[in-house]
């Protein structure tokens, strides 16, 4: 076992009953997220996009006036967990490695072409991806995946560019990379 990670086991298990329930959550993510980056990842981003699913379809309820209970789809929270947990959690943190790796921090201009990158290339790509994923967990064929691609891509395309990259720009340039060595083999980094 590496040094770091007999540390980090000894002082989570010394204050583990200390403090209070949202400190000691806080602490055992953080824990969890620097022993197992990929899986951790992959758990968080797949319970939150769940979680999204679900909370937009009972807002969408609401503003129709209706019950929000009713016609919820429970299958919804469902594909976008499968595909937060397969595929947006472990494909965000070797974006991100690698990220690190092409454009250092000693490159001029480095934020900036680090949040150009995501927002044209990264942020394109992985919206089309999505939109197949979900087209393939809703059972639906090629001929629907291409009117979805030609009535929503480039409207929810601006819309991510809108809203994520102030977020984004945030994220790449003052949250920093957790470096990991040793014997952690899952993952080198993350963010």
């Amino acid at each position: 076992m590496a040094p770091e990670v007999s540390t980090l086991r000894a002082g989570a298990g010394a204050g583990a009953g200390a403090g209070p329930l949202p400190q000691r959550l806080l602490k055992q993510y953080l824990l969890l997220l620097r022993l197992y980056p990929v899986l951790t990842k992959a758990a968080t981003s797949g319970i939150l996009s769940a979680f999204g699913n679900f909370l937009s379809q009972v807002i969408e309820r609401i503003r129709k006036k209706g019950k929000w209970f009713q016609n919820l789809d429970p299958r919804g929270p469902l594909r976008y967990a499968i595909f937060g947990f397969f595929f947006s959690g472990p494909l965000s943190h070797f974006f991100y490695l690698y990220l690190d790796q092409w454009i250092p921090a000693a490159v001029p201009f480095s934020g900036v072409k680090r949040l150009l990158l995501d927002r044209l290339v990264f942020a394109p790509a992985f919206l089309l991806f999505f939109f197949f994923c979900m087209n393939l967990l809703e059972g639906k064929d090629m001929a629907a995946f291409s009117a979805k691609v030609k009535t929503g891509y480039w409207s929810t395309l601006q819309m991510n560019w809108k809203v994520w990259t102030p977020i984004q720009f945030i994220n790449i340039n003052y949250v920093p990379l957790q470096i990991l060595s040793g014997k952690d083999k899952e993952g080198k980094h993350s963010r």
